[in-house]
Order: structure tokens, then C-alpha cells, then sequence
């Protein structure tokens, strides 16, 4: 059912997708409409290919949002942020489509139709998401969720999904106390009553219930909530719906077997294949736009201090096995002269002028795209952690080693959701993420984890 659930908040985002589409193709041909007025001779011309011309425009600019972020369900926006990405995105969108008038002239629409099909298409976007908003603001259109459990689990879905933008397609309608169990939901959101789950769910027009208890054995109500499925109620574990509500598999609340039975972990032979085909694919593209940089900082890093220009580096990768990351060297030669590992922290003395340059930016990031051609990494997938790290890791944090069932990646889930990461604490948040990304990897996962990191890089977050 909660697969249902997922497949519905994707269906919505395709139509969001389509709805936008046919804006901004009606914006070219409005833009055309005005621009050509008075000469019947060039509209006729000009609207003779339209149709291919506005799809391209319209393409490039969705494409554009979704690099920023604005198609993806458990990002996050205040109303300025909303603003500055979608600005944001036209502005690129509109640098894209220049690129490819220049390189593609036949497609070219002409710098007047271009501006106003991309002033026309932002106020329509906006105001489209605005609508949009306001309508699925109201509780006619989200689930009804009731929560079975009022303790410490419980209560997670009130600590980490308090915020309205987290509970854009849910209103919880209250928590039922479980006999014999300690209570910590606030009292105003308890419903203490002696009648029965099912009983409840019907009177309060219940979509799903979300199973919380801070201990299942005994707890459970089996016969009520094969009641309440029968009836079309969705019965949803807490893991599941912090999976798909909030694109995170929480530590504490997730046990082995749900692991096991809740399916994802795709490895079969098109996975496979339709992965490492995109790896060589984005690993050569960027290799192509990249390499002027990477002499550029090859020959800073020279001019700045002796040593070697590349940095070489032990970590471990899929199914354990560890492998030679490389990097363009961003410390001092002797940062670690003790030989001790360490992390990285905010204003690192160890960090060379070049190196302060290049961390900021990713580039020093570059030379793993040749890990990547070598098939010892992946282009999305968990960061690679050094030995020492892992095995510090994997004995204070739950499930850490689950993350190295895949290939480590140069981008992954946990960098657009969590920023750099320094110690035990921000390894298990980042994990959380990781383990969604190993349990739901798939080529359109993929992709846009490929497009949201040009977010990350411009905007310099996680990165120091």
C-alpha cells in the first residue's frame, strides 16, 4: 500500500511537470503572438515550427527547475527560497537555450520571443504554484493520518515532521495510546477513548494509520487493523511512512526484518547495466566540460606549494574492498604527518589558499570521475569513508555497514539532504539518507541526484 502511496505523490509531480510544460509552451507561442503582431509574414513563418521550438524551450526550463530542486518532493522551500530558485532556474534555463541556439540555429526563436516567452512563462509557472499551494494547503486534499502509539516513536513524527512544508500531503488527526505503554505526545493531540481502532478510523474519516508503538510484541491490535484494511484504510509501519514522507530510513525505528521485507535493494542485471552505462556516460560528459579547470587548478596547486598535485587516499567501496580515491591535493603535505586520521572542519588550517578554492567549489572532487571509469565508483551513491572511519562507525552506528552494498559515489542523496558531516552524530544522520538512497536507487533517482548536485555546487553547501 505505501508503494500506492509513493506511486500517487509521483503521479502528482508528473502532473505538476505536465501542467508547467503546456505553460511554457503557451508562453512561446504568446510571446510569438505579440513579438510578430504586425507582420502576419513572420508569424505565419515563425509558428510553422513552433511546436517543436516551444517544446525545446519548455524542456530546457523544466529541466532547469528540476536541477534546482522545485520536482523534488522531501526538498524543502520557504517562500523566498521558492522565489530565488525559481529565478534561479529560468535565468539557467534561459543560458542553456542560448548554448544551444548557438550550437543548434534552426531551433533558434529570437532573442525577443525568447525574453518574453521566459517573462511570461515565470509569472505562469508562479502563479501556477501558488494555486497549487493554496488548494493543497487545505485538509480536503491530504491524507488523514492516525497514529497507533503516543510514546517516544511516536512522537519522532512530531520532532522531525513538524513543520508544514513536511506535512504537505498529510494532516494528522490524532495519536491513540498504546494500554500498558508510556505516553510522550503532547495531550492535546491524544485520543483517549475506549472504542475500537476501526471505530475511530470510521468516525474520523481515517485514509491510513500509521503503526508506532515503542513495543510491538503483545501491543498490536491484528483484528482491528485487518478491519480497517478491509475497509480501505491503509495500515503503514512507521519506518514506511518516515521512508516516503521524508526520503529517510530512521535508525532508531527501522529493524532487520523490515529491512528484508520491505523490498527496494535493486541489483539485478538491467540495474546493473543501465547504472554503469550512466556512470560512463556523466563521467565522460563532465570530462569533456571539466578538463580546462582541471589544468587550470592542476597548474594553481603547483604554483602554490611543492608536493604532488594529486592526492591519493585509501577508502572503502562496495562490499567492503577498498581502492585508491583521487583527489587534487587541497592540504599541506604534511596535514597528517602523525598519521592520524582526521576530519575535515570548518576553516581547516590544514587547507591551502588553493585548496580553500577548490574545496569550496567541488573541484578538487574532479579526479574521482577517473574512479568512475575505473568501475571502483559510482557517479550517485554513498560517500566513500576512509577505513579508520568505517570501522569506527560500524560499531557506533546502526546498519552503517548496509551503505557499502553499493558503490560509493561522487554525489549522492545525503549531500543534497544533509551538509558536511564531522563526527559519529552527523555520520548517523547522513546515514539515514544513505540507506533510502541504497534501498530506492534507480536510473530516474539517479538523474536527479545528478541534476540537484549543480544546486549544491552553486550555492556551496556541505562543503568545506
Amino acid at each position: 500500500m505505501s508503494i500506492a502511496l509513493a506511486s500517487r505523490k509521483n503521479r502528482a509531480l508528473l502532473l505538476l511537470w505536465l501542467g508547467e510544460t503546456w505553460l511554457l509552451i503557451l508562453s512561446v507561442m504568446v510571446a510569438a503572438w505579440l513579438r510578430f503582431l504586425d507582420t502576419s509574414q513572420g508569424l505565419f513563418t515563425f509558428f510553422q515550427w513552433a511546436p517543436v521550438r516551444a517544446f525545446v524551450f519548455a524542456a530546457f526550463i523544466t529541466v532547469s527547475m528540476v536541477a534546482f530542486g522545485l520536482y523534488q518532493v522531501h526538498v524543502r522551500h520557504s517562500r523566498m527560497e521558492f522565489f530565488i530558485r525559481l529565478l534561479l532556474s529560468f535565468a539557467f534555463g534561459g543560458i542553456a537555450l542560448l548554448v544551444l541556439y548557438y550550437l543548434a540555429p534552426a531551433a533558434y526563436i529570437g532573442r525577443g520571443v525568447l525574453a518574453m516567452a521566459l517573462a511570461i512563462g515565470l509569472v505562469a509557472v508562479t502563479a501556477l504554484r501558488l494555486i497549487v499551494e493554496r488548494v493543497f494547503k487545505t485538509d480536503v486534499f491530504r491524507r488523514r493520518v492516525l497514529v497507533f502509539g503516543a510514546g517516544k516513536n511516536a512522537d519522532l513524527i512530531n520532532t522531525r515532521l513538524r513543520r508544514g512544508c513536511d506535512r504537505r500531503s498529510f494532516v494528522v488527526v490524532g495519536f491513540v495510546p498504546v494500554p500498558g505503554q508510556a505516553v510522550q505526545v503532547p495531550e492535546q493531540l491524544l485520543l483517549s477513548t475506549d472504542f475500537a481502532l476501526s471505530e475511530i478510523a470510521e468516525w474520523l474519516h481515517v485514509y491510513e494509520i500509521v503503526v508506532a508503538p515503542d513495543e510491538r510484541r503483545g501491543a498490536l491490535p491484528m483484528e482491528e487493523m485487518l478491519t480497517c484494511a478491509q475497509r480501505g484504510v491503509t495500515v503503514t509501519d512507521l519506518s514506511t511512512f518516515f521512508e516516503r514522507e521524508a526520503g529517510m530510513v530512521k535508525l532508531n525505528v527501522a529493524d532487520p526484518s523490515w529491512l528484508a521485507f520491505s523490498g527496494g535493494f535493486d541489483h539485478s542485471m538491467p540495474r546493473r547495466l543501465n547504472k554503469r552505462f550512466f556512470d560512463l556516460a556523466a563521467a565522460c560528459a563532465l570530462l569533456l566540460v571539466a578538463w580546462p579547470f582541471m589544468l587550470l587548478v592542476a597548474a594553481c596547486i603547483t604554483l602554490e606549494s611543492r608536493g604532488p598535485v594529486l592526492y591519493r587516499q585509501t577508502r572503502i567501496g562496495e562490499n567492503g574492498r577498498t581502492f585508491e580515491l583521487i583527489k587534487f591535493r587541497s592540504m599541506r603535505v604534511d596535514a597528517e604527518s602523525d598519521g592520524v586520521a582526521r576530519w575535515a572542519t570548518q576553516n581547516d588550517d590544514r587547507t591551502t589558499r588553493v585548496g580553500r578554492i577548490i574545496r569550496l567549489s567541488r573541484l578538487d572532487e574532479l579526479p574521482q570521475l577517473f574512479n568512475i571509469l575505473l568501475g571502483e565508483m559510482s557517479f550517485v551513491g554513498p560517500r566513500p569513508e576512509r577505513p579508520q572511519f568505517v570501522e569506527m562507525l560500524s560499531q557506533e552506528v546502526r546498519y552503517y555497514n548496509v551503505r557499502h552494498c553499493v558503490k560509493p559515489g561522487l554525489t549522492g542523496w545525503a549531500q543534497l539532504r544533509y551538509p558536511y558531516g564531522a563526527s559519529v552524530r552527523d555520520a548517523e544522520e547522513k546515514l539515514t539518507f544513505d540507506l533510502f538512497y541504497v534501498k530506492n536507487h534507480g536510473l530516474v533517482f539517479d538523474l536527479l541526484i545528478l541534476l540537484q548536485t549543480v544546486e549544491v555546487v552553486l550555492f556551496r553547501r556541505g562543503s568545506r
